[in-house]
């Protein structure tokens, strides 16, 4: 075979050709990465501008077949891609149809972490067109289940990992990401993640999925979103013994060293992105999460979402269930089971929001918000032992050592789970709260769906069909006794992207307590007639992109009331001027 070959080619074979001009297929090997012997140092050379090939292997500019005639002669995409052209909405289509064939959620999820990955534009395009029927795919619940996998499904970096081997250098770390004007991070250090526990640095996929929520549903750019996660190692055995675990096998850093690396990471940011990064603290210990809310509140543009968001959104369901259960904030008892930092956070935004209402002073209308720990009843005799975020809450009263038991005492018009702890509110629970109450309000907030305190449907069947009900994870609806109720969603996604829209707009440096009332506020306005007789305390998602951009303008008129507002002139029009900010994830034409 040899012998004819070089007969045809005058006596030369391919195997005699000069390496030097042909390795890698006829293509001159310029950087000598083809002929390197292993252990030959090559220089990782890529392009500046995107055109063909590496046009399709960028998320940000790809649009698969809907590359036009034009644009496919243009950019060299001429046979890279088969000869039909496709509109954005067939893509959608077909996408969605692929999506609803698979069975388990994480199939949906890794289907669409994929499509982000390929084709970004296309990806926010499906998620806010079927916002509804996506939102528990890209986040609660079945984020947490991709958090727990995350080693398993992990495809390519989407954010930045900050790890105890980049101390000291964490400001040049932040320089290797490839966008330079970002406008929001959200931050996690794993520790705990949703109800789930300490997932180390497996839990980017919240800042991932809390950053998708920020574009989607707030108008955020994607490239002006970094997400971040700082880890410090974890004390999850499981992990620490897992081979395919992709962040630090060392127990968790604390005291001096962990609070050292935050301090460089925040100065870093601050440094690096000026003065109005938003930084959103997520899924924090408790101790750490007040810790570092109170630290940098006056220093920089923080949020924590876990604290301050849930509370908003709760406060918001609170405000607007007035209309089903009666009377005002000020005249409801409330009582909560869980005092970590969604508890106490939700609990303090109430006592505000009432202190604003009636002129009482906050220390006044704490009173009548009642806190059980794991300890049972926060009360006055427990103070000393208390951690200090729960010491405004321990009020004048006997013992108690179960929630039962602290209904019966307290006779709470309102029951507020955010304890991580599912199934924790019985049937003898709900039912002395609905014999205290003709129209109890109940809400059951721990994610994920099998951490929630009670579903909707012992909420429904135990009160007998009169709880004003609303979870974290989403609920269907539940037919009793021949009504069909349709269970409300206490989703933070109802906040967290309209105020980061609004302090964004607005040019904030710094988040004050009334802007987060502002956007309860906002919010609660939001919920029609119509939701009202379905029994809802929160307006459907399919308006979402409406609803974030009033709260936006809320949130930056307040700044702006506040002198905490930067970018000026104000405008005279701030919903306007939220909704023509937003970006749309319609493809554009390239020239």
């Amino acid at each position: 075979m040899e012998s004819t070959l070089k007969e045809i080619g005058d006596g030369g074979s391919v195997l005699d050709l000069d390496p030097k001009g042909t390795v890698g297929g006829g293509v001159e090997d310029i950087y000598g990465e083809d002929c390197a012997t292993e252990e030959q140092l090559v220089t990782p050379w890529t392009f500046s501008v995107a055109s063909g090939y590496s046009l399709l292997r960028d998320p940000h500019h790809n649009k698969g077949l809907a590359f036009t005639e034009k644009e496919r002669d243009a950019h060299y995409l001429r046979g890279l891609l088969p000869p039909s052209i496709v509109t954005q909405q067939l893509q959608e289509k077909k996408l969605m149809q692929n999506i609803r064939q698979y069975q388990l959620p994480l199939q949906k999820f890794i289907a669409m972490m994929e499509l982000q990955e390929r084709n970004e534009r296309l990806f926010y395009k499906l998620l806010i067109d079927n916002v509804e029927e996506l939102l528990p795919v890209v986040y609660t619940p079945t984020v947490g289940e991709a958090c727990q996998k995350y080693g398993s499904i992990f495809r390519r970096p989407q954010g930045l990992y900050i790890s105890l081997k980049e101390k000291g250098k964490i400001l040049e770390v932040l320089k290797n990401w490839p966008q330079r004007s970002i406008q929001v991070i959200v931050v996690t250090d794993g520790e705990r993640i949703l109800g789930l526990g300490d997932l180390g640095c497996q839990g980017m996929g919240i800042p991932v999925g809390k950053l998708s929520l920020y574009t989607a549903l707030g108008g955020v750019r994607p490239s002006a979103c970094l997400p971040i996660t700082i880890d410090v190692g974890t004390n999850n055995e499981k992990l620490l013994n897992d081979e395919f675990y992709i962040g630090l096998k060392q127990r968790r850093a604390t005291g001096e060293e962990y609070y050292e690396l935050l301090h460089e990471f925040m100065t870093a940011v601050k440094q690096n992105y000026g003065e109005k990064v938003l930084i959103q603290f997520e899924d924090f210990a408790n101790h750490n999460a007040f810790e570092l809310l109170a630290k940098y509140r006056t220093t920089h543009l923080v949020f924590n979402d876990d604290i301050q968001g849930t509370a908003s959104v709760v406060l918001a369901g609170a405000v607007s269930a007035l209309k089903l259960i009666g009377g005002t904030l000020a005249d409801h008892t409330f009582l909560f089971l869980g005092a970590g930092e969604a508890g106490t956070g939700i609990a303090e935004l109430i006592a505000l929001e009432v202190s604003k209402q009636t002129k009482a002073p906050v220390e006044e209308t704490r009173k009548k918000i009642w806190l059980v720990d794991s300890k049972g009843l926060i009360v006055h005799s427990r103070k000393d032992s208390l951690q200090h975020f729960k010491k405004p809450w321990a009020h004048e009263h006997e013992p108690v050592k179960d929630l039962l038991s602290a209904v019966k005492a307290i006779k709470p018009t309102v029951l507020i789970g955010s304890s991580g702890v599912g199934r924790t509110f019985t049937k003898e629970v709900i039912e002395a709260v609905s014999a205290i109450n003709e129209k109890p309000l109940i809400m059951a907030l721990s994610n994920p769906t099998s951490q929630s305190e009670c579903t909707a449907e012992e909420a429904y069947t135990w009160s007998e069909g009169r709880a004003i009900f609303a979870s974290g994870s989403p609920f269907d609806p539940f037919e009793y006794n021949g009504k069909t109720f349709v269970p409300g969603q206490s989703n933070n996604a109802y906040i967290f992207p309209g105020f980061g829209l609004g302090v964004v707009i607005s040019g904030a440096i710094r988040v004050h307590d009334d802007m987060l009332l502002a956007a309860s506020e906002a919010l609660a306005a939001e919920v029609s007639d119509e939701n009202y007789e379905k029994g809802l305390i929160y307006p459907p998602f399919t308006n979402i992109r409406k609803i974030s951009a009033n709260i936006a303008a809320k949130v930056a008129a307040k700044a702006y009331e506040l002198g905490l507002a930067t970018r000026l002139p104000r405008p005279a029009d701030l919903v306007k001027y939220a909704e023509s900010c937003m970006y749309s994830p319609i493809y554009r034409t390239y020239r």
